[in-house]
């Protein structure tokens, strides 16, 4: 049996924090890190709104390494992180960020701000407004205005506004990014640097729950054989709200979210390879010049909060029919790579999913690794996502459409994929081979509306109904025809 231990490791309150859920009955491996926080007597700042990731009163900040010998500051939602993802990392809360000298109180600079702009009112999204914007603090000087409302887009703010609390955000990111965190960098470097060096798989084996973290791929291929029932989780910004909201105890985890092997983008001339636990917001800074049609996508994928957390293997693995990647990953022809014990194989993303919320993948099997065909320059790809609200919300029907016209302006090759309107992400199979060859017209794209209205039997839930999906969907083909005629270049 290959070495293992039970505990986790962590930095708070400048000071290593230490875990051994094996002697530990006061928290499970799910707990989650916000119900953590508030069981301690000194971070209560930290507050539960949605249990969901919806609100941002949870908002904490980690530092982390950073692969280039600093450290990475990160938000996210304590309420969707289990404990063991703080493994290696330093737990910054909003009672960390002031300063005592002698009997005076020193306020951080984003909080100077919030006061200064009269901030905040109520003050229980405060907190994390807050460590959004001290996690924005370290890591833009000057952000542009789009750059500082991302940033709180994860964060609901029902009394005050956001006008007051964006003005904070641009005069305290308006200085030098210095604070007494700066100060203490090497310090904490090096203690993360020395608890990450032991690559000992953590494996937490309870009466009701076993939980197991590995930091290699090595590892993770050995305890994905030893437990073929484990609920593989790679950020598990979806997998959380079992127990958040549905109150499901997790009985067996296999958490990838350690494996540094696994995140990874690597480019040639003909694809993007995208390791399957790197996380939308690194793959949405990397795709803005390279590939702007998932960047436009992923822009709108959940909150900065959620995008540091979730993870391009986790949103294609869950086969969600209203995943917001499926439908251009598809469009692109994009493979996954699988490896298990002594071997690999790679499959069309096509036929790894096989069903709703169901894939191909096998017992002994994880997924590794995604290949992403690069467009032709030629080509003409546009993504879409129609939703209740701008950001932060599922998709009611989505869309990616891919075209190439030949110089008489007919179609040569169109590819169009829906997710929100069947079980899976499908092509309009039906539509497509009625473009084909015929000539890329308002008039031709007004009968393919009426092909394309008949062609799937979506269903009505809370965030469309039959009727409204077939008119969303055919309406996105107008706007994609429009979208081509307004293009001087055949940019994608």
């Amino acid at each position: 049996m290959a070495p293992s231990k039970s505990g986790i490791a962590f930095i708070l309150d400048n000071k290593i924090t230490e875990i051994d859920f094996s002697a530990n009955d006061s928290f499970k491996p799910t707990t989650t890190v916000l119900n953590y926080l508030r069981s301690l007597p000194g971070h209560k700042g930290v507050k539960e709104g949605c249990a969901e990731g919806d609100c941002g009163a949870c908002t904490i900040v980690v530092a982390e390494l950073d692969g280039r010998g600093g450290l990475a500051y990160k938000s996210l939602d304590s309420c969707l992180v289990f404990l063991p993802a703080i493994h290696g990392k330093q737990l910054i809360t909003v009672e960390n960020l002031a300063i005592k000298k002698g009997k005076e109180i020193k306020l951080h600079p984003v909080q100077e701000s919030m006061v200064k702009k009269d901030g905040s009112q109520c003050g229980y999204c405060t907190p994390g407004v807050v460590m959004s914007l001290f996690a924005l603090y370290k890591t833009h000087q000057n952000p542009s205005r789009e750059i500082i409302e991302d940033s709180l887009t994860g964060n609901l703010c029902r009394c005050t506004g956001y006008r007051p609390i964006i003005d904070a955000a641009t005069e305290a990111c308006g200085l030098d990014g210095r604070d007494h965190f700066s100060e203490n960098e090497e310090e904490i470097f090096s203690t993360l640097q020395n608890i990450s060096e032991d690559k000992t798989s953590i494996e937490i084996y309870n009466p009701e729950q076993i939980f197991l973290k590995p930091f290699t791929i090595a590892e993770a291929i050995r305890l994905r054989k030893e437990h073929p029932d484990s609920l593989i989780v790679n950020g598990s910004t979806d997998v959380a709200l079992l127990q958040t909201k549905k109150k499901i105890l997790l009985p067996k985890i296999l958490d990838l979210s350690a494996v540094d092997e696994l995140k990874l983008i690597v480019e040639d001339h003909s694809k993007i390879a995208v390791g399957a636990g790197t996380s939308m917001e690194e793959l949405l800074q990397f795709c803005e010049t390279r590939l702007p049609a998932l960047a436009t996508i992923l822009k709108v994928f959940g909150s900065l909060q959620i995008r540091n957390v979730a993870t391009l293997g986790g949103n294609i693995a869950s086969a969600s029919p209203i995943g917001d990647t499926l439908p251009l990953l598809l469009v692109l022809d994009t493979k996954v790579r699988l490896l298990a014990p002594g071997r690999q194989r790679e499959l069309l993303l096509s036929d790894f999913i096989t069903g709703y919320r169901k894939t191909s993948i096998e017992a002994d099997e994880i997924l590794a690794l995604i290949i992403i065909s690069k467009p032709l320059k030629n080509e003409i790809i546009r993504t879409y996502k129609i939703s209740k609200r701008k950001d932060l919300d599922i998709s009611s029907v989505s869309a990616c459409f891919r075209l190439k016209s030949d110089k008489n302006n007919n179609v040569a090759q169109i590819k169009i994929i829906f997710g929100g309107m069947a079980a899976t992400a499908l092509h309009a199979t039906k539509t497509e081979d009625f473009l084909l060859g015929q000539s890329w017209s308002r008039e031709t794209v007004e009968k393919a509306m009426e092909i394309l209205y008949h062609e799937f039997s979506p269903i009505s839930d809370a965030r469309a109904d039959e009727e409204s999906r077939r008119i969303m969907a055919k309406n996105l083909l107008m706007k994609f025809w429009i979208e081509t005629q307004e293009s001087k270049n055949h940019s994608v």
